[in-house]
């Protein structure tokens, strides 16, 4: 007997292929999407501090964290993640800064406005699970 034998790939093969392909991403991208928020929050926390830093330098210089300060009272962090908002006290003795979420970063249901004040007291406000222990920490 003489067979021929065929080198291809049947459809049900290719199918089983793709399926498994399917379940792969499936489970890929949620997690990948997680990392990505989770490490855009660096982006929050340094445009923070690096802030407090700029205001500790102006108090140090004038006294008071509102006069002659050269800090925008609201500007975009350096990866455009989050709006920085500056919220120096009446007196010009306190300040709060707070970071809200951006674009793809308003995703972020855990972490969601990080806070920092003069005080270095750390907070996080709109979040469902985590402290802010585990906010800034992570």
């Amino acid at each position: 007997m003489n067979r021929k034998f065929n080198s291809g790939v049947t459809l049900v093969e290719l199918l089983v292929v793709v399926l498994i392909i399917g379940i792969l991403a499936s489970i890929a991208v949620p997690s990948y999407r997680n990392y990505v928020i989770r490490t855009n929050r660096t982006d929050a926390k340094t445009s923070l501090v690096t802030t407090a830093a700029a205001l500790e330098r102006c108090y140090s210089r004038n006294r008071s964290y509102s006069s002659g300060c050269t800090v925008a009272a609201s500007f975009t962090s350096n990866d455009a993640k989050y709006q920085i908002t500056v919220v120096p006290s009446a007196d010009g003795e306190n300040f709060t800064l707070t970071a809200t979420p951006l674009g793809g970063q308003l995703q972020d249901t855990q972490c969601a406005n990080f806070v920092l004040t003069d005080a270095n007291v750390r907070t996080v406000t709109g979040t469902k699970s985590a402290t802010p222990l585990e906010c800034w920490s992570k």
